[in-house]
């Protein structure tokens, strides 16, 4: 270190600049200092050599968290053009010790446990340096100014002028120290007693030929003179917790201020890029822009590069700035790249600007024992851990497969959301099962959260289940429990939320309760078929929950309901018949019960209109129901002696919602025809009153079908299918009767559709 510097080397950054990085790596080469410090945990100086191994790639993050409480975390983020990590490697590289010299994090996350951690004023504002020298400057933008100012000038090539650049920085934040204190951080006053202490040790050490690095905000308090008492007052009493540190893996989004880090910078990708690219960065960026385009089926030839490097330099030189920047490139690309459409743009911004690089962390990191075995079977199943999203299609009937199924449903359970399950849209059999994945860094807090239920991620998922089975209050979160069993394949956790299940079965007399557990019940039997779970125990469970509903829901639809209570049962309803489909197989007589109950709902003229309309349908889509006596249902629903509100319920309940209720009384022209007779019957001042729930009903059908309706109505109610197509006036397919010709042409087709790819019929 130059021998006329006085004291240690202060190099003040920006957190994630890489023109702040650049100039640090000169500083260090020309000053060469005989140790580095770095803000950071002192907690981590253990795990810094890992830094140094070729599997560590950031981004990376270090990761602190409570020993006893694992949601209380921290993260210390770094990328490739950060300025810790640059220093950090330089360190590494040249031989000498390098450390972290901040707050310990056992203080740290001992404070974010405590209500007023900061000790600030509630509505005291924080400043941000950067924002309040660009607006000195006469910037608007604080990004804009940095870029101009660091960023942009020089390639950080020569140590003299990068510690030139650091010595200016200094002396602004100097000024802002001065003016506004603290500028609202008032953690940082603590913070920084404790880095003087660690630089006090440092130069008994290594004298005065040691640097730091640290946020430029920083520099200021480093260098004032304080003594040792004062800053020992300030640490004294500070809580403390024990710690955990580990290296996690992290990712550009993360590192965005989208991403909820503080520190964060809004254009990761960007930043990466020009610490990467060492000369010509516009040509270089606008020709990954091209090549993203060329990927998503854009026409951009060379040139369109060529036009917008032109244009981003013209508009640069026009606002006097020394280099395009982000503003310049992004408007020069939607101009001549983009045709002026934001759409392709934002997908550069996602992908680019802020991009979803993944860092890796070597096997060496230490990990909680739960970790190991998660990170053991994504290996084993090839389920690569990505930053960016995409779907994974599973086909249940594999082995493979359906361990990869039971394995993100463990994870779920775990509250470790690693993966979502969304609709296939390649087939809907139940051996499917379609999921969305991506890894957060977050992630590995959950991970760590969880190891207190087990080792392994079998064990934990067990014991969770378990657990919640017994805190469990109502009856739907333990049948929503057993199904989760059942997806993640559980079988040593059924027996527990199997008693739980019984239990809070008999003691729930709510119908409305138990008609919304029994479809989940119904379900897991299905997955536990397709899966090979023995379910038996559970099918007993959803036997004797149904014969429950059968009995009690009669009472309950006629008990003087309102409109919200009665749309709330007819959804129970609806799913209480779907469940009574899947359970019919193992209990013959349970359909007949069930089929008694709808009709007993059909017939009860106190039942409310929904509720009836939406019985009868069920009825007649089950053949359970004829014709006749539905259009004899349907006369009485809509006589003039019901209330126009009961006849719109009840018109909403038989061909509302996606029950095909369009189509049905578009071939059944004396069911349109109560409707029709009965809509014009309606007095102007009840009219009012029933058209939202009208509107409801039809306007849910597809465009089609209205079309359709609004002709056959427009010829008149008594209108026979068959008349109208004598006189040529119906449209073609319509007729009383089925034309066995027009339908045997179809019967291929529809085979091959309901056909899986091996030959065997969809479930």
């Amino acid at each position: 270190m130059s021998a006329a510097r006085r004291g240690p080397l202060l190099l003040g950054v920006r957190h994630h600049g890489p023109g702040s990085a650049r100039a640090v790596r000169a500083a260090l080469d020309e000053a060469r200092p005989a140790a580095v410090l770095i803000e950071g945990p002192p907690e981590g100086d253990a795990l810094l050599e890992l830094a140094a191994d070729p599997g560590m790639r950031p981004p990376v993050a270090l990761l602190a968290h409570a020993a006893d409480d694992p949601g209380r975390a921290a993260f210390w983020p770094l990328a490739d053009f950060s300025p810790e990590w640059v220093a950090i490697r330089w360190a590494q590289e040249a031989g000498v010790p390098v450390r972290f010299m901040d707050l310990p994090a056992a203080h740290s996350l001992a404070a974010a446990g405590e209500p007023d951690a900061d000790h600030a004023e509630p509505d005291a504002v924080r400043l941000d340096p950067l924002a309040v020298l660009a607006e000195t400057a006469g910037y608007d933008d604080p990004e804009r100014w940095w870029e101009d100012v660091v960023e942009h000038r020089g390639t950080g090539g020569a140590g003299e002028e990068s510690l030139g650049a650091f010595e200016a920085l200094g002396e602004a934040m100097g000024a802002l120290r001065e003016t506004y204190g603290d500028g609202g951080h008032h953690r940082d006053l603590v913070r920084e007693a404790y880095m003087r202490q660690r630089m006090r040790a440092a130069r008994r050490e290594f004298g005065d030929a040691y640097a730091v690095v640290c946020g430029a905000w920083h520099v200021p308090a480093l260098r004032a003179k304080t003594t040792v008492a004062a800053d020992k007052a300030l640490l004294t009493g500070l809580a403390k917790v024990k710690v955990e540190t580990t290296w996690v893996p992290w990712t550009h989004r993360r590192l965005a201020r989208a991403g909820g880090y503080g520190a964060g910078i809004t254009s990761p990708g960007w930043y990466a890029h020009l610490f990467s690219a060492r000369d010509r960065p516009v040509e270089r960026w606008l020709t990954k822009v091209a090549g993203l385009l060329r990927e998503e089926d854009r026409q951009v030839s060379s040139a369109h590069v060529i036009e917008a490097v032109r244009l981003a330099e013209t508009l640069a030189a026009m606002r006097g700035r020394p280099l395009p920047g982000l503003t310049e490139t992004l408007e020069s690309v939607r101009a001549v790249m983009c045709d002026g459409s934001d759409i392709p743009l934002a997908l550069i911004e996602d992908r680019l600007v802020v991009g979803d690089v993944l860092g890796e962390v070597p096997d060496g990191a230490p990990v909680v024992p739960l970790q190991r075995d998660l990170t053991r079977q994504q290996r084993s199943l090839r389920l690569k851990a990505e930053a960016q999203e995409r779907e994974l299609e599973l086909d249940l009937r594999k082995d493979t497969d359906a361990a990869k199924s039971r394995l993100l449903h463990r994870l779920r359970l775990l509250g470790i959301g690693w993966g979502t399950p969304t609709a296939s849209r390649s087939s809907t059999g139940t051996f499917r099962e379609t999921w969305r994945l991506r890894w957060e860094p977050e992630l590995s807090v959950r991970v760590a959260e969880a190891g207190i239920w087990g080792t392994t991620v079998l064990a934990a998922a067990t014991a969770k289940a378990e657990a919640d089975a017994a805190a469990a209050e109502e009856l739907g979160e333990v049948t929503a429990l057993a199904e989760r069993c059942l997806l993640a394949g559980l079988s040593e956790a059924l027996p527990a939320v199997l008693r739980a299940l019984a239990d809070r079965a008999a003691l729930d007399t709510d119908v409305a309760r138990l008609a919304k557990a029994l479809p989940a019940l119904a379900r897991s039997l299905r997955y536990g078929d397709v899966r090979g779970t023995d379910a038996t125990a559970l099918g007993a469970v959803a036997a004797g929950l149904a014969e429950r509903i059968c009995v009690a829901l009669p009472p309950a639809c006629a008990a003087g309901l309102d409109a919200d209570a009665a749309a709330e049962l007819r959804g129970h309803v609806d799913g209480v018949h779907g469940a009574v489909g899947l359970l019919a197989d193992a209990d013959d007589g349970l359909r007949e019960r069930w089929s008694a109950v709808l009709r007993t709902l059909a017939d009860r003229d106190t039942v409310p209109g929904v509720i009836r309309g939406r019985a009868a349908r069920l009825l007649l889509d089950d053949g359970r129901l004829e014709a006749g006596e539905t259009a004899r249902l349907m006369g009485l629903a809509l006589s003039p002696a019901a209330s126009p509100a009961d006849a719109a319920g009840w018109i909403e309940g038989f061909a509302g919602g996606s029950s095909g209720g369009g189509t049905l009384l578009v071939h059944d022209d004396r069911l349109l025809g109560l409707i029709d007779t009965w809509l014009v019957g309606v007095p102007e001042r009840a009219f009012t009153d029933v058209l939202p729930l009208l509107r409801r009903t039809f306007g849910a059908y597809e465009p089609g079908v209205k079309r359709t309706l609004g002709e056959l109505v427009r010829r008149g109610p008594a209108a026979s299918a068959e008349a109208a197509r004598a006189t040529g006036s119906a449209p073609e397919g319509f007729a009383p009767d089925l034309d066995p010709e027009r339908a045997d042409a179809v019967t291929e087709l529809v085979r091959m559709l309901l056909a899986s790819p091996d030959g065997v019929a969809a479930a």
